[in-house]
């Protein structure tokens, strides 16, 4: 699958927990809801972290690409 693709699923996934956390804080405090409300919380930034690691993957890809073209072969040693 594609950096894009991953990207685009991770990106749904962080829709449906914010969608979720919504429909939490609406419902009444009580432990149910607060479960409720934490499994949302913690999908929502298993998305963000996907989302954030394709971005630099995507990044990554991106400079390789740039820096065949620009006839580099070799990088040099990051400080």
């Amino acid at each position: 699958m594609t950096v894009s693709r991953h990207l685009e699923e991770a990106a749904e996934k962080l829709q449906e927990a914010a969608r979720q956390i919504a429909l939490a804080r609406e419902g009444p405090n009580d432990y149910q809801n607060q479960r409720g409300w934490l499994e949302a919380l913690t999908s929502y930034c298993e998305a963000l972290a996907d989302i954030h690691a394709y971005n630099n993957e995507s990044i990554h890809e991106k400079l390789h690409a740039l820096a065949g073209r620009a006839g580099l072969r070799k990088f040099p040693p990051s400080s």
